[in-house]
């Protein structure tokens, strides 16, 4: 039980994403998708280059009821790391995100949240999301 992990001590060069790399490590499945910053084929995805567009490009079920437009909760995540990467929140956003459920200081709406650089983030899909996404891997 004293099993001790090391976190990062000499292994940051290993996982640092290149110059115009954005990494999101999607939790708490811990899949981690890598693209070139402004080279993300976009899918109509809530806005373009947000979270929920990285998500549904690379296979990572993210639920958005609304198709991505502002209008619903169902997108909410909680930025873990890297928030400095995104887009700051509008008042659209703002207002919506007040009636979320489980909402923190870190949450933001995947469609919105746009990546404006690039660098890594960690997003973690909340657990009454999650209980979405276990039923349809089935």
């Amino acid at each position: 039980m004293s099993e001790e992990k090391s976190q990062g001590a000499g292994t940051a060069t290993e996982e640092a994403p290149g110059e115009n790399t954005v990494q999101v490590t999607f939790l708490p499945e811990g899949k981690t998708v890598q693209f070139e910053h402004g080279k993300l084929p976009y899918e109509d995805h809530g806005k373009e280059e947000s979270i929920l567009d990285v998500a549904l490009n690379h296979g990572v079920t993210l639920d958005h009821a609304c198709g991505g437009n502002c209008a619903c909760t169902t997108c909410h995540v909680w930025i873990k790391e890297g928030a400095e990467n995104l887009s700051p929140m509008d008042d659209d956003e703002a207002d919506r995100l007040d009636m979320a459920a489980d909402l923190q200081l870190n949450s933001r709406l995947g469609c919105q949240v746009q990546i404006t650089r690039p660098g890594k983030v960690v997003v973690e899909i909340p657990a009454w999301n999650r209980n979405y996404i276990s039923e349809e891997h089935h």
